[in-house]
């Protein structure tokens, strides 16, 4: 088997002939080291930690970074000139009126996020692929782009299909670009191959939200081949971690990025445990974070990779939030093989579901699936084509509150 391409990429990265565990460990103390250094010389948010650590173990000895933080002093963890930052991506915080999260990159921190993209989509893709690419476009360097480029660089070629389109404009798209590959969020492909069908596509990547086993195993068949997931945030660069050839986790940008997984009272746990994803970005030149707290849930698998690689590999990947019913729901309405897309709304406490189905039991499947009856109300459609350029694609779910439990 064909070793993961993340090896070659930190070879040509960091300048070295072979990656080991000694030395992704030697990388990571030296870059972690230098990060300390120019906190305490550019007096930065972290100027009051230790300019050095004697060994990788004396990183937990740190203090944690929390969302928080980044949302209330993001200018004052920048230890570059703002004449260098390329892209600033801002993140209002939900249900509160004050600043919102802010993550500064330079053009190198952008350059090395399209390394990994390249490293990833290049496992599957192919000089001459024609490669959908249904992420936002935000302008330079955000991270439509940014995926584009890296198609381009592969020499293939992709298609700016961004989000938000209409089933009409996406079966359109399929019946006449004829794209082989997708890359984009898990359930809304579910919900275009459903609607528009298989079309041409052969393989797909999925990032930007949580895979539920139920979307991943429903695309699966769809296309008849294995998926390619992918995991980052805008914290670590939008990039994170990539899938190689043996589908057996993805791999973290070492060089880049230090893991930690951590319990609710933040010891550190051993590889094969779940718990949060905690990480320090010493591969960012604008904005490294030391400790941050994703709020993401995951483990560490244990082990070499069957691809050879002694990469950290993370498992799948979710959120650590109330708004985990999303996730749920997609669990269990995904099970109905004609459910294209659905909303949720909640009214005076209670749910109301509305779905769009290739046949008209949409009522009683749904039924099936919620067989308490605990939904207050249900509006079911069938999709039908009076104007295929028009039929909209748009999938809003609204967050439900813990206690509206499904």
């Amino acid at each position: 088997m064909k070793r993961s391409n993340i090896d070659a990429m930190i070879c040509k990265q960091e300048g070295v002939t072979e990656v080991t565990r000694e030395i992704i460990n030697k990388i990571q103390l030296e870059k972690l080291n230098a990060v300390l250094k120019r906190e305490k010389e550019r007096e930065g948010f972290y100027r009051n930690l230790p300019a050095s650590l004697e060994s990788l173990d004396d990183l937990r000895t740190l203090p944690f970074t929390t969302g928080a933080d980044l949302a209330g002093n993001g200018g004052r963890m920048l230890l570059c000139s703002q004449g260098e930052v390329q892209k600033v991506i801002s993140e209002q915080t939900s249900g509160t009126t004050g600043a919102g999260k802010r993550v500064f990159y330079t053009e190198r921190d952008c350059e090395h996020t399209i390394e990994l993209f390249m490293a990833g989509l290049g496992e599957f893709i192919y000089p001459g692929s024609i490669t959908m690419v249904a992420m936002p476009f935000s302008g330079p360097f955000g991270l439509g782009e940014l995926i584009a480029e890296a198609i381009r660089r592969i020499g293939a070629r992709p298609l700016l299909t961004g989000i938000g389109r209409t089933y009409g404009e996406l079966k359109t798209i399929l019946e006449k670009e004829k794209p082989d590959t997708y890359v984009g969020m898990p359930s809304a492909l579910l919900s275009m191959l459903r609607m528009c069908g298989k079309g041409s596509m052969e393989r797909a990547l999925v990032s930007g939200d949580a895979c539920p086993e139920t979307v991943m195993k429903a695309i699966e068949e769809v296309l008849e081949t294995r998926l390619w997931p992918h995991y980052g945030s805008r914290e670590m660069g939008l990039g994170g971690a990539i899938c190689c050839a043996a589908h057996n986790g993805m791999h973290m940008r070492e060089n880049h990025c230090i893991t930690e997984i951590i319990d609710e009272d933040g010891n550190v746990l051993p590889d094969g445990e779940w718990g949060e994803l905690v990480i320090t970005t010493i591969g960012m030149e604008a904005q490294p974070l030391i400790r941050y707290r994703t709020g993401d849930c995951t483990r560490i698998i244990p082990g070499k990779c069957s691809c050879g690689s002694e990469v950290k590999r993370l498992d799948f990947v979710k959120r650590i939030s109330p708004s985990e019913s999303i996730l749920e729901m997609d669990e269990v309405l995904f099970q109905i093989p004609e459910l294209i897309d659905y909303s949720v709304r909640i009214t005076e406490g209670k749910k109301e579901i509305t779905a769009l189905f290739t046949s008209d039991n949409g009522k009683e499947q749904i039924r099936k699936v919620y067989p308490d009856g605990d939904i207050f109300s249900l509006n079911c459609k069938k999709a039908e084509w009076t104007d295929k350029a028009l039929y909209p694609a748009k999938r809003v779910i609204l967050r439900i509150s813990a206690s509206e439990n499904c």
